[in-house]
């Protein structure tokens, strides 16, 4: 099985957190199978790497690091999808279910794994919850073993 990994957990798995080593762990014992992203995941890994640099929680190097072990990683283990029209739709028609409470990223990664017929895997408890409800199948990763 194809699993998607939503941007929470690469950030999480590449960046040294208080939960990086539960999620590493959880990633390796999933070695059957394989990983995709989105080039949606690349502008919020990206996004979220910048905010950590401004907010004092992450240093330059650190950011080098997790950039260039990302782009290593799309070149060995992970499938990177492109992210087309259809998938905003997708996303907007999620979002338009006000009893879910999507924000649009979250429903972002929601359409593309469900475009693909992909488990969606994610450390957002709320988004692995209103995906079961929209009939995405998806996997919460708690930070902890």
């Amino acid at each position: 099985m194809k699993l998607y990994l939503d941007t929470s957990l690469v950030v999480t798995a590449l960046v040294k957190e208080p939960s990086s080593a539960a999620i590493v762990e959880w990633l390796e014992q999933q070695s059957s199978h394989r990983f995709v992203i989105s080039d949606w995941v690349v502008a919020e890994f990206s996004a979220a790497l910048s905010v950590k640099l401004r907010s004092n929680r992450l240093h330059a190097e650190a950011q080098e690091r997790a950039l260039a072990k990302l782009a290593d990683l799309m070149t060995s283990e992970f499938e990177c999808l492109p992210v087309a029209r259809e998938h905003f739709r997708q996303a907007a028609a999620f979002c338009n279910r006000s009893f879910v409470g999507l924000r649009a990223g979250d429903a972002l990664h929601l359409a593309i794994a469900a475009s693909s017929t992909l488990k969606l895997c994610t450390r957002d408890r709320l988004q692995a919850e209103a995906g079961a409800g929209l009939g995405v199948l998806t996997e919460f990763v708690p930070s902890l073993p």
